[in-house]
């Protein structure tokens, strides 16, 4: 089970940059409290656990047939996904099938690479949007399709849509095209939705069993609405972090993972953190991080510069790695004292002396801490990160379900690229294009 370590975030801890125990415990009531009236809909991301997955491991078990499996999403749609295939499956792609290539960014230039190496003959292609409006997917899925229809090829064998089951235009093209597809909960967000088929297809297609992550998920599930603290993590993590924004002013949230397995997890939740929080004018700014590579680069930002900063840790019990170091070069001490000692060992105490260090200069820092990194685990992570994070947008009084600081964007895209009723966007491009600009 996952555990909370907030001992550092306490004012018997680091003095007054530090938060009071029945602070912190009136706030976790508080968005339990929240929590227990559901005011949102999209809050139905706590019951993904109980769901049926005979649909995804069916369509799983014909995926495993193609040597490769491509992804094409954006934001939640490729960051859960990635996370699951860097955690669970590091190296999937040195294997023989099953390699999977993650396209989101719509970079041209990753296009021709991936292009370069796949055989069109031999792969599927799962195309992720649940509006079926999201420009990066729907250009990325064209150029396939026209490739896949160029090449003679049936587009039922080498598509598989994951979007919503009444509307929307991959909605409309799989019913036309007889195209597979597997259904976005109704009122699950792009970003709560790693542990929906946008997931767990995934998963499914490189070998790790969805029912175990669902199962730690359910563990974490369980417990959201429990009014014994103890038994409620979440409620602290939230109370915490969204303490230390009000009353110390700490604006930013380094999240911090000591396994480069949990890498992308740092992105995944960097995205979930400020796209549900980051409204009116509140939240605070996620920073994606990794131990102990960044004790190289950031901690020295970290410990002396503006005070302005929670560090989370996520700490590994077991890496699943004990190899011994060598005892070689007794007589050089810079590699004497290594001798004896495991990788796992180094790591875990180069965790354990930031954390320290940060402590004794009463810098405010807590730790997630897991016992290993496996498919029940990562449930677990996903769904504790996901229900913490709706609890501290409802600390919060805002929306931790809607981004609408990212509609303008998308409109001004569309009238740019031409889309039929955004000529007023478009013409604003054009006009903003024209100005004056002042450039060396």
């Amino acid at each position: 089970m996952i555990r909370l370590d907030f001992s550092n975030i306490l004012t018997e801890e680091i003095g007054h940059n530090g938060l009071s125990l029945i602070e912190i415990e009136n706030e976790a009531k508080k968005s339990i409290s929240l929590l227990s009236k559901k005011p949102y809909k999209e809050l139905d991301f706590i019951n993904l656990p109980f769901q049926d997955t005979s649909q995804i491991k069916e369509l799983a078990k014909k995926a495993r047939d193609y040597e490769y499996f491509i992804v094409l999403g954006i934001g939640g749609s490729a960051l859960g996904p990635r996370v699951l295939l860097e955690a669970l499956s590091p190296f999937n792609n040195l294997r023989k099938k099953n390699r999977v290539f993650i396209y989101d960014n719509v970079d041209p230039a990753t296009f021709k690479y991936i292009i370069e190496i796949i055989d069109l003959k031999k792969t599927l292609i799962n195309v992720i949007s649940k509006s079926g409006s999201t420009a990066e997917t729907l250009a990325s899925f064209l150029l396939f399709w026209r490739m896949i229809r160029d090449r003679k090829l049936d587009v039922r064998q080498h598509f598989i849509f994951t979007t919503d089951s009444e509307k929307g235009n991959l909605k409309m093209i799989a019913d036309e095209y007889e195209i597979p597809s597997l259904e976005i909960p109704k009122n699950v967000v792009g970003r709560y939705s790693v542990l929906t088929p946008v997931g767990l297809l995934l998963s499914e297609v490189i070998g790790i069993k969805s029912e175990e992550l669902l199962e730690g998920a359910k563990e974490i599930s369980e417990r959201a609405y429990r009014e014994n603290l103890n038994e409620n993590p979440m409620a602290y993590l939230a109370s915490c972090l969204y303490l230390m924004d009000k009353l110390k002013n700490r604006k930013v949230l380094v999240f911090l993972p000591y396994s480069d397995r949990l890498k992308t997890m740092s992105e995944w939740f960097c995205q979930l953190w400020a796209e549900s929080l980051g409204k009116e004018g509140k939240g605070t700014t996620p920073y994606p991080s990794l131990g102990t590579t960044d004790q190289h680069s950031q901690l020295q930002l970290w410990m002396e510069g503006p005070e302005d900063k929670v560090i989370l840790f996520v700490s590994i019990d077991n890496h699943g790695f004990q190899e011994e170091i060598p005892q070689e070069f007794h007589d050089i001490e810079g590699l004497r004292y290594l001798g004896g000692h495991t990788l796992e060992e180094l790591i875990n105490t180069e965790q354990l002396a930031t954390e320290m260090a940060l402590r004794m200069n009463k810098k405010p820092n807590m730790k997630i801490i897991i016992p290993k990194i496996d498919s029940f685990i990562i449930g677990q992570l996903f769904q504790f990160l996901q229900i913490t994070t709706a609890m501290a947008g409802l600390l919060y009084g805002v929306n931790p379900f809607n981004q609408p600081g990212v509609e303008l964007g998308k409109r001004l895209t569309y009238g740019a690229m031409g889309k039929r009723g955004f000529e007023t966007e478009g013409e604003e491009v054009k006009n903003y294009l024209k100005r004056q600009r002042y450039m060396i």
